[in-house]
């Protein structure tokens, strides 16, 4: 089962949740933590283990060569993504706003723009005990996030079971990088806080997830602060609203010094056990 956790804005404790809830079930079976958030991935500062894996991940790029090039325009009309530019004497590649496609290469009549490896990040997969920790990181200066997850998805989807629970700690938002992560899982988990601001992102948050037909339920964060909203949200909409945080000064000093929550404080492991509860309903079809 692959369970994705989001949310419609960033700081509202997506990796928190995404680490604590993966050690816990750790502790009763195998279980996977992918850090999806590609651009700026911190899971690994809570999740210590073996490296097992490093290896640098690659786009293909076209790359022109002038001495069979005639010049005809066809790679820049056919290019969606304004990442060819055609010019009387040469062509120009702009590699940061390829999306890969090989559209211009495939379809170039002099076969002049064929494709090359292009590094865009890296890929390291560590184990600690039954918790595999996969996690991907962009080339500082690159700008597509979407190929490097398809990539660690990729990996993923080689090297393990769907028999064993995947949980995703996906990007920030609404756009595409998300949508990449959670096109293809069974169950997302929101991660919001009770803020006029993380309703506001909760209501894009939840459209983004029905627009592709996805099961989803709510995590409330820092619950004490802010105001009501994000309940009566809930209530209204008929969401799942399956356990609160607390806002608490205990949780944020042990979050800064790199620790995970649940051994310690009380609370995060009773809503860690809370969400594993309703992944555990979800996945036999139960109502929690």
């Amino acid at each position: 089962m692959k369970i994705a956790i989001a949310s419609g804005k960033g700081g509202t404790g997506k990796t928190t949740l995404a680490t604590n809830l993966a050690a816990y079930m750790a502790e009763s079976g195998s279980v996977v933590l992918a850090d999806l958030d590609v651009e700026e991935p911190n899971s690994g500062l809570f999740v210590r283990g073996d490296l097992l894996v490093g290896e640098t991940k690659y786009k293909m790029i076209p790359e022109w060569r002038g001495d069979t090039c005639e010049h005809c325009g066809n790679c820049q009309t056919v290019c969606n993504f304004n990442a060819v530019l055609s010019m009387a004497d040469k062509v120009m590649i702009f590699p940061e706003l390829c999306h890969g496609c090989y559209a211009c290469s495939e379809l170039c009549p002099t076969e002049s723009l064929p494709m090359k490896r292009h590094p865009m990040g890296e890929l390291k997969h560590f184990r600690a005990g039954q918790l595999d920790f996969v996690e991907s990181r962009l080339v500082i200066g690159e700008e597509q996030a979407v190929p490097l997850i398809r990539q660690t998805l990729d990996y993923l989807s080689a090297g393990f079971s769907e028999d064993v629970p995947w949980i995703l700690d996906s990007p920030p938002g609404t756009s595409c990088p998300v949508m990449e992560v959670v096109k293809d899982a069974d169950l997302v988990i929101l991660v919001t806080e009770p803020t006029p601001f993380g309703l506001h992102d909760l209501k894009l948050a939840v459209e983004t997830v029905k627009h592709l037909d996805k099961s989803y339920a709510v995590v409330l964060n820092r619950f004490g602060i802010g105001d009501d909203g994000v309940l009566r949200y809930c209530e209204d909409e008929s969401i799942d609203l399956v356990t609160r945080i607390p806002n608490s000064r205990a949780i944020a000093e042990l979050y800064a010094s790199g620790q995970l929550l649940y051994p310690v404080v009380p609370a995060v492991a009773r809503a860690v056990a809370d969400v594993a509860d309703f992944i555990g309903n979800h996945l036999t079809g139960r109502r929690p």
